[in-house]
């Protein structure tokens, strides 16, 4: 049966969709991914590139200490096959080309697949698209506007197609994050443990109302025995030190900000 699989390189997407709707790359943590709107446009540009049924989405992402409750939460999503590479402390992806070239050619040598969605613009990607073709798979490029400046030519050159995601479809999944306030931190000595005991609890109510219900759910799978993710555990420690004006946290204070993020994110669901 004729089928299509979509390869999605969530580093060029994050990467190029925040330049494209804030002018600038962003952080992460800067930007809010809508799951079910990103992968109902990949069905629909499936349908109109190909006409073919979806085998499934290969998403791909680096991570640092295992999968952050967003890459988790895609992770849980039906058709949707996450692969991981590592980021290094630079902040850089590492590996994350190997596993796109390895499934492109894993799946068309397999016959998988006759066409590919490819959302990229990495020339390390090209030797990929290249053996896939040699299969006889015909690979569509997907492109963030303006795609002649962020993807490679020879890559460009190379797939059988290529696709300009416009702006109004990248704002249609992905949106900016609220900006997170930093409360005041010069309380009367008398109410100063009252009112950092507070300003937690509101680092844990801002940074759990952050996450969508799937992402929610993602961390209390992941939260065993009272622990936090630790992608996310790192920012709710960096957000409550900032709340206490960038001082360092006892251990009865992070005991209590995780707590209090996990009880808030029971209370969610």
């Amino acid at each position: 049966m004729d089928r299509t699989a979509v390869f999605v390189d969530a580093g060029y997407l994050f990467a190029e969709g925040s330049r494209l709707i804030a002018g600038e790359k962003l952080l992460r943590g800067e930007l809010h991914l809508e799951h079910d709107a990103v992968l109902k446009l990949l069905a629909a540009l499936t349908q109109e590139l190909t006409g073919l049924p979806l085998l499934r989405v290969y998403w791909y992402d680096g991570a640092s200490t295992g999968p952050t409750p967003q890459q988790l939460a895609l992770a849980y999503r039906p058709s949707v096959k996450l692969r991981l590479g590592f980021v290094n402390q630079q902040g850089q992806q590492n590996g994350v080309d190997s596993l796109i070239v390895t499934d492109l050619i894993n799946l068309a040598r397999n016959r998988a697949m006759t066409d590919a969605l490819l959302m990229t613009g990495d020339d390390d990607i090209r030797v990929g698209v290249q053996q896939a073709q040699e299969f006889g798979v015909r690979v569509h490029l997907l492109g963030i506007s303006p795609s002649r400046e962020n993807q490679s030519g020879a890559l460009v050159q190379e797939a059988d197609g290529v696709r300009e995601l416009s702006d109004p479809e990248i704002r249609s999944f992905l949106t900016l994050s609220p900006s997170a306030s930093v409360p005041p931190s010069g309380a009367p000595a008398s109410g100063r443990a009252s009112a950092a005991s507070e300003d937690l609890s509101n680092v844990a109510r801002k940074m759990a109302s952050d996450l969508s219900p799937e992402e929610i759910y993602a961390v209390l799978q992941e939260s065993a025995g009272g622990s936090v993710p630790a992608q996310i555990d790192r920012r709710l420690l960096v957000a409550g030190s900032l709340a206490l004006g960038g001082v360092e946290l006892t251990s009865d204070q992070k005991r209590q900000l995780r707590v209090a993020f996990l009880a808030i994110c029971r209370e969610a669901i």
